[in-house]
Formats: structure tokens, C-alpha cells, sequence
């Protein structure tokens, strides 16, 4: 509606998030509920024929986890990811269905940390103190993240839709970032969650650890001798 703005930068606001410009730029009224990712724009971004990638000493690696009690119908789930250049790399998803001891999915989890060189892992802040406190035994810090879950699947969606993510071909994870739903509450707030039925533990954890690394500018840990081994770090390892 302002004839003075530029085209270019409608098309940018399009390309990153083309529900919420569409109401913004071109006074197109938006639904209460919308498919928040489509389906072109998860493909474009996988690697196909790449399940997981080895860790490799030249990167920076962060890890973002999901975790879950173990009883109910969530999974626990954990990704890392790492940056090269402008593009946010997914190196690696684990995920664990109920029932299951969260004490040892943290145990299990803590071995691909390790290989990752990761020392601090990132999750839920509604977890409660357990997840600190079982990741701690193993010389992982757990942090609670700043980001909602809905802020972080919107922090997201431009990284995707702009090819500036890398994922791994893994068919639930696609599944879950295709089953997201957009919900928009009175004030023009987005809720962003999966669907009736539906799981987004896995893509939740994906959608962390992206969102970390594209904001990951430090050194490889080896690289800096201001980041120490835990104590007893390399006995673990063994």
C-alpha cells in the first residue's frame, strides 16, 4: 500500500515468512490457522542420502535437547548442529519414544556430546531441574533457552525457506517440520505447534540446535584454551 517501498524488500519479507508479509505488505487477511512450513521449502533444504554427519575438529558445535519425563506420550529427544559460512548445519538427531528412564536417555545422549565436543546443551527451561542435574553427572551443562518454542520455530522458518539450513534426510523429522501449524490468537500473536495428534519433539530440537548455530560465531573449542575439559572428561570417554 506505500508506493514508496521498495519491491525488494517486499520480496524478502516473502521469501522469509510468507503468511505473516502477505498481511503486512499486501493487506491479505490471514486465517486463524495456517500450515507453517510447506513442503518445497523443507525439501530444497535436505541433504539427500545424509543421515548424519561425523563430527569433524574444524567446527563449533552447539546441541539442543527436548527433553521429556518418560511416562507420558513424549519423546526425548536431541540434535546438534554447527555453521559453515551463513548456512546452519544439522549434523545429528536422536530421539526416544516412552516409557523410558530420563536418567538413561541423558546417559545414552551424553556419548555423541562427547563426540561432538560438546559441553553445554540447550533445552525446555519448563524441565525442571532433573535434566541439569542428570546432564551434570556427565560434564554437560544443561541451560535452560531463551526462546520459546514458538520463537524458535519462527526464528526458524526464514532460515529454511531461504536455503540458509542443511538438514538430514530423516523422514520424521521432515514429517514433523511439515505437520507444524500456525495459529494466530487475538493481537495477531503466531502460535506455532504441531497439530491434533500430531509430535514435534523431534523437529523441536532440530529447529533449536539451527537456530543456536546460526547465531554461533565462536571458535572450534580446541582451538581456545579459555574453554577447559571438564574435569574427568577424557576418563568418560573411554
Amino acid at each position: 500500500m506505500n508506493p514508496l517501498l521498495p519491491q525488494s524488500v517486499i520480496d524478502r519479507a516473502l521469501e522469509r515468512d510468507a503468511a505473516k508479509a502477505s498481511a503486512e505488505y499486501l493487506v491479505q487477511f490471514r486465517s486463524d490457522l495456517e500450515t507453517f512450513i510447506q513442503a518445497e521449502a523443507v525439501g530444497r533444504c535436505v541433504d539427500v542420502g545424509v543421515s548424519e554427519r561425523p563430527y569433524d575438529r574444524k567446527w563449533s558445535y552447539v546441541a539442543f535437547t527436548d527433553p521429556s519425563g518418560g511416562s507420558g506420550g513424549d519423546s526425548f529427544t536431541l540434535a546438534i548442529a554447527h555453521k559453515e559460512n551463513q548456512t546452519a548445519v544439522l549434523d545429528l538427531v536422536r530421539e526416544t519414544r516412552p516409557p523410558f528412564s530420563p536418567e538413561g536417555v541423558i546417559s545414552n545422549y551424553a556419548a555423541p556430546l562427547r563426540d561432538y565436543r560438546v559441553f553445554t546443551v540447550t533445552g525446555d527451561r519448563y524441565a525442571g531441574e532433573f535434566p541439569r542435574e542428570q546432564f551434570s553427572k556427565h560434564g554437560v551443562t544443561y541451560e535452560p533457552s531463551e526462546l520459546t518454542k514458538s520463537e524458535i520455530y519462527k526464528a526458524a522458518l526464514p532460515m529454511i525457506n531461504s536455503r540458509a539450513a542443511a538438514l538430514i534426510e530423516n523422514p520424521t523429522l521432515q514429517r514433523q517440520f511439515l505437520g507444524l501449524e500456525r495459529r494466530v490468537a487475538w493481537g495477531g500473536k503466531d502460535s506455532i505447534d504441531h497439530g491434533p495428534g500430531g509430535r514435534d519433539d523431534l523437529a523441536n530440537a532440530a529447529a533449536g540446535a539451527l537456530v543456536m548455530a546460526s547465531k554461533d560465531s565462536a571458535e572450534p573449542a580446541w582451538l581456545s584454551r579459555s574453554i577447559p575439559y571438564p574435569k574427568g572428561y577424557f576418563g568418560r570417554m573411554a
